[in-house]
């Protein structure tokens, strides 16, 4: 039993929003009435409960636009694109799902249409790369909206939607005076979604056509641009920090040396031996047996490992997919890191297995903060307290790039 939902990873999705209330993308009500409606349901209610309150809210934000109430309608616009994305965790997989893409389409719509109604309105953005376009929009900072600012690039991670970053990180970053640059990369929301494009380790490859992009807006600071990467972000970001000179400060929450670092841990309990361990890729085919009998045997890494992380990695074994994730590392990277960087690790988070082994190979201005279950924030990416989290991360950053970024 979970916090709200019955069904623990059911309540894992369900329980994310939590992390957004205090910047307007849910109420616990709200939140805790969708999960009465689940009940005992399983993967299918709880997209519809979620979609079906996401429409209620789409609908009512039309209603206030028609009547003129436009500061509602944009809130209403912009809480129904949480619920749409919440929904969509559960049909995860190929074949792509039908209603996921429709429900996506319809988070895309909403958040739009909320975006739309902010003074000055915001638009979204395509960013080219490698004959592909990835999403994004300019979030400026209030009260900065034609004014040069440090900006924050925010990298996403495994399974979040833009709108998630912008509930998570830029609003908090806005209120802050740091305009925000959001995007979807390879493997990443609509990129993966619609276009069908897998992950790839080599983000400062990705990360380099996204600094092009934002060094052709005139409202962002050329010597003040940072990379902010959550979730599997905690990968990428020193990954394209590694690669990408033009940074000012990289963060990663939580910070990771290599992805299946969680899992490889999991493989040794199992009794293989830790130099079998370190390459996955490469374990004998009883053991591979082993692992899938574990995996399909318990619905989290199920979903985590085949339905998440075959889809979004491009493949359809579990011995492609370790092959590939093993690729996902920052061995022989992380000395290659120049600018200031942060790196978060959450007590009970998984994730944060690695932040110690990429912190020590650090050679560059460094920081490690540690947050924990006594402060509410020991969940991953703290989304028990993600207000805590965005506080300690933006006053690192404040003091790390000088006064000038608090506007003092």
């Amino acid at each position: 039993m979970g916090l709200l939902f019955k069904d623990d990873l059911l309540d894992e999705f369900g329980s994310w929003p939590i992390a957004y209330i205090p910047y307007g993308g849910a109420d616990f009500g709200e939140i805790a009435a969708v999960a009465k409606a689940v009940g005992d349901g399983d993967g299918s209610a709880f997209h519809q409960a979620w979609a079906a309150a996401g429409d209620r809210f789409a609908a009512e934000a039309d209603a206030a636009e028609r009547r003129g109430a436009i500061a509602s309608a944009r809130e209403l616009f912009l809480r129904a694109s949480v619920f749409y994305s919440t929904s969509l965790r559960p049909l995860f997989g190929t074949p792509v799902d039908p209603r996921l893409l429709a429900t996506y389409r319809k988070e895309v719509d909403a958040f739009d249409k909320g975006l739309a109604l902010n003074d000055p309105p915001i638009r979204p953005r395509a960013i080219p790369f490698e004959g592909a376009s990835m999403p994004a929009y300019f979030v400026p900072a209030a009260g900065f909206v034609d004014v040069q600012r440090p900006t924050i690039i925010f990298t996403n991670g495994y399974d979040g939607t833009l709108t998630d970053m912008f509930f998570a990180s830029a609003i908090a970053a806005g209120r802050r005076g740091y305009h925000s640059l959001l995007f979807d990369g390879p493997g990443q929301g609509g990129m993966l979604f619609e276009q069908g494009i897998a992950l790839r380790p080599d983000w400062e490859t990705v990360i380099k056509a996204v600094v092009d992009f934002a060094l052709a807006i005139p409202q962002v600071d050329p010597q003040k641009i940072v990379l902010s990467g959550w979730s599997l972000g905690g990968y990428f970001a020193p990954r394209a920090a590694s690669g990408e000179p033009r940074l000012a400060a990289c963060i990663a929450d939580p910070g990771q040396w290599v992805i299946l670092d969680s899992i490889r841990a999991t493989a040794i309990r199992m009794g293989l031996p830790p130099a079998a361990a370190a390459d996955l890729g490469s374990i004998d085919g009883g053991t591979l047996r082993l692992f899938e009998g574990v995996i399909m045997g318990n619905a989290g890494q199920r979903w985590k490992v085949v339905q998440r992380g075959f889809w979004a990695n491009g493949v359809s074994s579990l011995r492609d997919y370790f092959k590939e994730t093993e690729r996902f590392t920052m061995k022989g990277r992380a000395e290659m890191i120049r600018c200031p960087t942060l790196l978060t690790a959450a007590e009970n988070d998984p994730l944060a297995i690695g932040a110690q082994t990429l912190f020590d190979a650090l050679t560059c201005p460094k920081a490690l903060i540690k947050f924990t279950a006594v402060e509410g924030a020991g969940g991953h990416c703290e989304m028990m307290n993600r207000s805590l989290a965005n506080r300690t991360v933006l006053d690192w950053l404040d003091e790390t790039l000088g006064a000038f970024a608090s506007g003092l």
